[in-house]
């Protein structure tokens, strides 16, 4: 793939025999961040697990302590008390029957979906169409509940979502790269502890086997996932041992 002359000469900044502490890996993002907007900061781990396996899934959620930058547009399928509740938390969209009609007819104004309960045989509906994007709302990340005031509140706030993908990477962001530098790392840090907590005890040999720092259009950088304490202090790269005995 042909790479841009900004794109090339942010590259060139990133040593890619080396990994890199969180702090020093968010300096950089921020130092190649190349676009006239504000790109987002996002990390891909590869994970030490068989994705084919149910037992070895990766998913939550976890509320970043600075927010992700993003305000999230919100659609609330409820009734009643709920839908009102929903309506003055701040959620963007809230209906039943007729969000689910606009759905249908191809809709997609949204980005994040919570359901109560009683509404999730007709939201199963579309599966099909909210699946494959990661908005299927789910009893396990907080979607599915009769409280959908905090749902909103929450998804508001910086509540983010991960799962892993079929080649076992998981992706999720941690601010913007308008962000100060402690904010991501604050963010990163409190992201990676909740993902470490989910480890599934099947999965065997090394949990996270590379971890990645970008910005939406910039290079990747190689980041030591190692590091799980201490994560504002300065440190030099590391040099990768397959680089260092050439």
């Amino acid at each position: 793939m042909k790479r841009s002359k900004a794109y090339r000469a942010a590259a060139e900044k990133i040593n890619d025999d080396a990994v890199y502490a969180p702090l020093e890996a968010v300096r950089l993002a921020k130092e190649t961040a190349r676009t006239s907007y504000d790109e987002t900061v996002e990390v891909v781990f590869r994970l030490g697990i068989d994705p084919r396996k149910a037992d070895q899934m990766v998913r939550g959620t976890v509320n970043l302590p600075h927010g992700t930058g993003k305000t999230a547009r919100v659609l609330v399928f409820a009734t009643g008390d709920k839908a009102e509740a929903a309506r003055e938390a701040g959620a963007d969209h809230v209906g039943s029957d007729d969000m689910l009609e606009k759905i249908q007819g191809g809709w997609m104004d949204f980005d994040a979906v919570v359901a109560t309960p009683d509404l999730m045989g007709k939201v199963g509906r579309l599966g099909k169409v909210l699946g494959p994007r990661g908005l299927m709302p789910n009893p396990k990340t907080g979607t599915v509940t009769m409280d959908t005031a905090k749902a909103v509140s929450d998804i508001k706030g910086g509540k983010i979502e991960f799962r892993n993908d079929k080649h076992a990477n998981l992706h999720f962001i941690i601010g913007k790269a308008s962000f100060d530098e402690k904010a991501l790392v604050e963010n990163y840090q409190t992201a990676f502890e909740e993902i470490l907590r989910l480890k599934p005890s099947a999965a065997k040999g090394r949990y996270i086997a590379k971890a990645t720092l970008s910005t939406t259009m910039g290079p990747g950088i190689l980041l030591d996932a190692s590091r799980t304490k201490d994560l504002l202090e300065e440190s030099a790269p590391v040099i990768l041992e397959s680089a260092a005995a050439e």
